[in-house]
């Protein structure tokens, strides 16, 4: 369980990497003058090492794999890793993004489908 935890905290870094760091990369000496298709490229490229860590989370936690999770636990599971490591990136990232109130609420209802997709 622990396993398919970690690996899933390891593949969100590197996709909210790839969706979501390519915004900077204007801000950056390098990648002033990036076109589209290069930034496209470059997420890519990133997001290969996110499908490295995510397939391996999910096949070693499914349950019909042997692993403790089943397919909807599986997926609210991740959604709930996906946005935490997505507001920390975006607190440390993205300074003029503020974290409001509605967003700590939206999380709250998260983590009751959380508490609700495991309950048995």
């Amino acid at each position: 369980m622990l396993l398919t935890i970690v690996l899933l905290i390891i593949s969100n870094i590197f996709m909210t990497f790839a969706w979501y760091g390519h915004l900077k990369f204007k801000q950056m000496e390098w990648g002033h003058n990036l076109g589209l298709i290069a930034v496209i490229f470059i997420s890519w490229g990133i997001a290969f090492f996110e499908y490295c860590f995510q397939v391996p989370a999910n096949r070693i936690g499914f349950k019909d794999d042997g692993g403790p999770f089943n397919l909807w636990q599986l997926k609210v599971l991740q959604e709930v890793i996906t946005l935490t490591v997505f507001t920390i990136f975006t607190i440390i990232f993205f300074k003029e993004e503020s974290f409001r109130m509605n967003h700590l609420i939206g999380f709250i209802f998260l983590i009751l489908a959380v508490y609700f997709i495991f309950k048995k």
